[in-house]
């Protein structure tokens, strides 16, 4: 990636670079941070401010190493802070603006269900959310993730299996059930 540089430091990307990686990667971006959020618009915002953080900042260094992984990172960070603000809003009263309608099927439908998992998965520390999307919604394997991360399959099993545990417990506790 051609960057700018000035007395040695390094500047924004160039234009066509930066449209390159755009192009290369703004179907992931907006595909992890839908199904994160699920919501389209918070997926189109994500989408917009991350690309827009990118113009007004330096270049990260981990952007040019593997622009993938650290977008990829960028939209799950971004799309866990949307929902725990989304839940924030619920929690202090603006409740009307956020709220989905009821459905028929009452509180267990699938809507419900990918509503308590979302919840739950903001709950998790962003690296572990990270890899559960990736294996889990992306359908990558444990050697990808491992891959793409930059770290061993085994450390992406491990993480998997503790936190499909946490999930377990996360989501019980929101059914009022016990552990």
């Amino acid at each position: 990636m051609s960057t700018e540089t000035v007395s040695g430091v390094t500047s924004r990307p160039l234009a066509q670079d930066f449209e390159q990686i755009f192009r290369e990667h703004y179907q992931l971006v907006y595909r992890t941070a839908c199904r994160v959020t699920g919501s389209p618009e918070d997926a189109e915002d994500v989408l917009q401010t991350i690309f827009l953080r990118l113009l007004r900042r330096e270049v990260p260094p981990d952007l040019q190493k593997n622009p993938k992984a650290y977008l990829y990172r960028a939209a799950v960070n971004l799309s866990l802070d949307t929902v725990r603000m989304r839940k924030r809003h619920l929690l202090s009263g603006d409740a009307e603006r956020f709220r989905a309608p009821e459905s028929a099927a009452g509180a267990n439908s699938d809507e419900d269900i990918y509503e308590r998992l979302r919840e739950a998965i903001t709950e998790l520390n962003p690296g572990a959310a990270e890899i559960l999307i990736l294996r889990y919604v992306h359908n990558y394997s444990d050697a990808d993730i491992a891959k793409l991360l930059g770290t061993s399959r085994g450390t992406i099993a491990v993480s998997l299996f503790r936190s499909r545990g946490r999930l377990k417990k996360l989501i019980r506790a929101s059914l009022g059930e016990e552990s």
